[in-house]
């Protein structure tokens, strides 16, 4: 398969490597909090209901009780107020998460699922880089190598058709992408990698909720980039 880029340099070519750039826990301490606050309360009335008659509680010591009684009963409601923001934003996640299912993200990661037809990667670098590509299988053995030459920018394509330099067919399943890659002073340059994928389906039962792409799950701040899927 030949090497196509939009916005690097010819790479070399490669018979089975398609590369194209693209543009770039509040509930435990409330109830500890309430426990608090009617110890308190009952506290209070008993000894207001049980003081000497001749010796009175202390004016300056019953306002400086009141007050305290006042601050647990804003804190207990301010932790209700918390919960109820908590339970809305968890709403929203869940909401937001169920609109991205089809979806085609970019998420931070080397390792891509290869499906039978292909497994993509996304590469970002901050200048331009001649690169070492290789792909492992999840036991580890090289089934591909490939030197492309990148221009600086983000989210530039490199697609695998499952093919091996050999020419053997590799099976389905998860391949981890690795590069090594050189300025033009041949110094060593960082490629970041991100994987490509659709998300096929939304965990709602966890919290956050889980987004899984090829296998692997993600939670939404870990999603760089999406792309609605076409209908």
């Amino acid at each position: 398969m030949s090497v196509d880029s939009t916005t690097a340099a010819a790479p070399v070519s490669a018979p089975n490597a398609n590369y194209t750039a693209t543009s770039g826990s509040s509930s435990s301490t409330s109830s500890g909090i309430a426990d608090n606050f009617q110890t308190f309360l009952t506290l209070l009335t008993t000894q207001l209901q049980n003081q000497n008659p001749m010796d009175p509680l202390d004016t300056n010591q019953f306002t400086q009780q009141l007050v305290q009684f006042a601050g647990v009963e804003q804190q207990l409601k301010g932790n209700e107020t918390l919960a109820s923001l908590l339970k809305l934003q968890t709403t929203a996640q869940a909401s937001q998460a169920i609109n991205f299912v089809g979806a085609n993200a970019v998420v931070d990661g080397s390792k891509s699922h290869y499906d039978g037809k292909t497994a993509g990667w996304s590469l970002t670098t901050e200048k331009p880089v001649s690169a070492q590509v290789s792909i492992q299988s999840s036991t580890g053995q090289t089934v591909y190598t490939g030197k492309f030459t990148l221009n600086a920018g983000a989210n530039q394509g490199f697609t695998w058709d499952g093919r091996g330099n050999d020419g053997t067919q590799w099976p389905e399943g998860d391949y981890t992408l690795t590069v090594n890659a050189t300025d033009a002073a041949g110094q060593t340059a960082t490629v970041s990698t991100q994987i490509q994928g659709t998300i096929n389906s939304v965990d709602l039962t966890k919290s956050p909720p889980l987004l899984s792409i090829g296998g692997q799950t993600f939670t939404l701040d870990q999603i760089k980039k999406v792309v609605q899927a076409a209908n």
